[in-house]
C-alpha cells in the first residue's frame, strides 16, 4: 500500500488511506462473510460501474446477509470517491459487505449485522504484454460446497494457492479445472481461446462466476459478427487452439502468451475483443 494513494468510504464518510475496517471479532475476520467486488475507473472511463456495484449486493444476499444500501447508492459513492482522485486515474474500486456478528451457534452470520465499506485505490491498468499460464492441480470447488454463486473473500484462498503453485514453475497465472476435469477459468479471470476465427469459452456450471467483463466480450464479439460459442472444453483444447486469452475486472482483456510449453501469438479475436472492449468503456464513460 505504500505509495498508493487510496480512500475508504466506512461509518458514513470517506477516510483517506486504507483504514483500518474489520475488528477482531467481526464474524468477517474470521468466519469469512465477508463479499466485495471490483471494478475499473481509468482515463475518465468506468465501464459497467453499475453492474459490479449491483453485483456486491446480490452476493451479499446470496451470503445469507441483508445489506443496507441499494445498488444506486453504492454506484453514487463510488462516483463520489473516482471523484477523490485526479482526472483519468487508474483506479480500483471495491465495495465490500460483511457480518459483524454471528448467528446460530457464532458460525452462521448475523444477516441484519451486514456492514459495508468501500475502498478506491491507485492501481495501474496492465499494460497488453500479455501473460504466461501453467495448469493447476487444485480444482474449482462445487456449488454444493463453496458459495460460488457469490464472489466471496472465502473462495480466494484457493485461487492463492493455485498461483503459488504455478508461479513456482514460472508461470504467471493458473488455468483451473473444475471437479469433472473440464478447464473453468483462471485463478484471477475468465479465460476464451479462439480456433479458425471462433470464440470459444467454457459455459457457466455455477462452479465459477459468469463475469461482467465476460459477458460483455461476449455480446461485442457477437455484435461485431464473430462467433462465440460456449461449450465444454478441455485441457486439451486450450493447447491445440489458435490463440488463448481472458477476461476480467482486474485486466479487463489480456491475450496469454504461453500455455505450459505451447507459445501464443497475439491472434486477431483477442486483438479484437480488447479494442471492442476499449471503444465500449470509452462510449459507457
Amino acid at each position: 500500500m505504500a505509495g498508493r494513494a487510496i480512500w475508504t468510504y466506512f461509518e458514513g464518510k470517506w477516510r483517506e488511506g486504507a483504514t483500518m475496517i474489520l475488528g477482531a471479532a467481526d464474524h468477517g475476520t474470521w468466519l469469512g462473510s465477508l463479499v466485495f467486488d471490483g471494478a475499473r475507473a481509468w482515463d475518465g472511463m468506468a465501464p459497467d460501474l453499475d453492474l459490479h456495484c449491483a453485483r456486491v449486493i446480490e452476493s451479499a444476499r446470496r451470503m445469507g446477509l441483508h445489506p443496507r444500501q441499494t445498488p444506486e447508492e453504492v454506484t453514487a459513492l463510488a462516483r463520489e470517491g473516482i471523484a477523490k482522485f485526479p482526472k483519468g486515474a487508474h483506479l480500483y474500486i471495491r465495495p465490500m459487505i460483511w457480518a459483524r456478528d454471528g448467528g446460530a451457534f457464532m458460525v452462521a452470520p448475523d444477516p441484519d449485522s451486514a456492514t459495508f465499506a468501500l475502498c478506491i485505490e491507485e492501481r495501474p491498468m496492465a499494460a497488453p504484454a500479455g501473460i504466461t499460464m501453467g495448469e493447476t492441480r487444485f480444482r474449482r470447488p462445487t456449488p454444493d460446497c463453496m458459495p460460488t454463486d457469490a464472489k466471496a473473500a472465502c473462495l480466494y484462498p484457493n485461487n492463492a494457492r493455485m498461483l503459488a503453485e504455478v508461479a513456482a514453475r514460472g508461470f504467471q497465472n493458473a488455468i483451473v479445472k473444475d471437479a469433472l476435469g473440464n478447464v473453468a477459468e483462471t485463478a484471477t479471470s475468465n479465460i476464451f481461446l479462439a480456433r479458425d476465427g471462433v470464440a470459444m469459452t467454457p459455459i457457466p456450471t455455477g462452479c465459477f462466476l459468469d463475469g461482467i467483463t465476460r459477458q460483455r466480450v461476449i455480446g461485442l464479439l457477437r455484435a461485431d459478427g464473430v462467433e462465440v460459442v460456449e461449450r465444454t472444453l478441455t485441457m486439451r483444447d486450450f493447447l491445440e487452439a489458435d490463440e488463448v486469452f481472458t477476461t476480467g475486472n482486474a485486466m479487463k482483456v489480456m491475450h496469454v502468451t504461453k500455455l505450459e510449453d505451447r507459445d501464443f501469438q497475439h491472434g486477431p479475436v483477442a486483438r479484437r475483443a480488447r479494442a471492442l472492449y476499449w471503444d465500449y468503456a470509452a462510449g459507457a464513460a
